[in-house]
């Protein structure tokens, strides 16, 4: 959609650019940026995914520039992701490999490798923790001594591990289908627009980009009954993956690939049984997999995304839920945040038309209100 630029009020605009600074500094203290990746993982791991830009400084940056505000904040590191220079595509990452600090089954309770809670809210009381309000940075670095030496005195849990898939065991005993490379090239709907019907490739990049609340709300939606399905995590794994890329000149295999660095995120596996009609009419029960991949540990997120992917994998006509096109196109923070915001700006024109058409309306109502009365004396 495309927008005239208003004319005047040069003054008026650098004022109110003016009072948005006061009004993030008017109480005299700043946050730093290294505060904010300190104490707020959750916002920066949720921008980061929006953004499909993973910086935590920067995502820390744009937090604060826009006062906490993630949609703005996405929007922000978004419009700087698009002037990066694109240097190296990394070679192709296999979760197999990810250094796991949380792992849990809601579909078995006793898997290989065992479960790992890791850090999680779930068994959190949801109570406010008043002590907080007197926390220092000393009683912080007293708890992590503290905690370093009760989680370190057994080596073997104070580093990561690779653990083999879960799903992977269904799939060996023939209970699930089996999971086979797709060497297709993925499209980049950061590059090309999105076109429909769209490659799966598309969709999963549109999920993990989608607005964190939006994608929940759809995913809730389809549990509730649009769609009614009810879904069952066969794995949600949070860690680390390694990042590679090959030389820049000189063609090499993957054992030569330079290791640049690691990503934190989460990976679910979704179960999701169907009813599935044989021989004779006879109905068996199978599992559909539902796949969801999120920057940072965002576990409701990359849930709600298994779901979605899972849909959208079966469109059906009856079910918003399941249509590519109302799902993806009203996911992106960006867009529809930019389009509700754009009601804000002048639309004087269009509107003074629809009064004067109202206006006219009326107008020859009241004429017509006033024969019929002449008429009728």
């Amino acid at each position: 959609m495309g927008y005239v630029a208003v004319k005047g009020g040069t003054r008026a605009i650098e004022e109110s650019i003016k009072r948005l600074k006061y009004e993030r500094v008017h109480k005299g203290q700043t946050i730093e940026v290294d505060q904010i990746k300190a104490g707020m993982r959750g916002l920066i791991d949720q921008v980061m995914s929006e953004s499909s830009l993973y910086n935590e400084t920067l995502a820390a940056l744009a937090i604060k520039q826009a006062e906490g505000n993630p949609e703005e904040a996405v929007f922000l590191l978004r419009a700087y992701r698009s002037t990066v220079p694109r240097k190296h595509y990394s070679n192709v990452i296999e979760s197999n490999y990810m250094k796991v600090e949380r792992r849990i089954s809601a579909s078995f309770k006793d898997i290989p490798g065992g479960q790992i809670l890791g850090a999680t809210t779930d068994y959190t009381h949801r109570l406010l923790d008043f002590t907080l309000m007197e926390e220092t940075d000393e009683i912080v670095q007293e708890w992590l001594q503290q905690y370093q030496k009760e989680s370190c005195s057994d080596e073997e849990h104070c580093h990561q591990q690779t653990l083999p898939k879960v799903l992977d065991y269904l799939r060996k005993e023939g209970l699930i289908a089996p999971c086979e490379n797709n060497n297709i090239e993925p499209d980049d709907v950061t590059r090309e627009s999105l076109e429909f019907p769209s490659s799966r490739s598309q969709r999963l990049q549109i999920l993990t980009r989608g607005e964190t609340g939006a994608v929940t709300s759809l995913a809730y939606a389809v549990i509730r009954g649009y769609g009614a399905l009810h879904p069952t995590v066969g794995e949600l794994r949070v860690g680390s993956l390694p990042i590679t890329i090959d030389h820049p000149t000189e063609a090499g295999d993957d054992d030569d690939a330079y290791y640049i660095g690691d990503i934190k995120v989460t990976e679910v596996e979704m179960l999701m049984p169907v009813s599935v009609e044989k021989e004779y009419g006879k109905k068996e029960m199978e599992f559909e997999i539902g796949y969801g991949l999120v920057f940072g540990q965002n576990e409701t997120k990359a849930i709600a995304m298994g779901i979605l992917d899972n849909c959208l994998e079966h469109p059906n006509s009856d079910f918003p839920s399941h249509d590519e096109e109302f799902v993806l196109y009203h996911i992106d923070s960006v867009e529809s945040t930019g389009f509700i915001s754009h009601l804000k700006m002048p639309h004087y024109v269009t509107f003074q038309s629809k009064l004067d058409s109202v206006r006219k309306t009326k107008k020859e109502g009241t004429k017509t209100k006033e024969g019929q009365e002449v008429k009728n004396g």
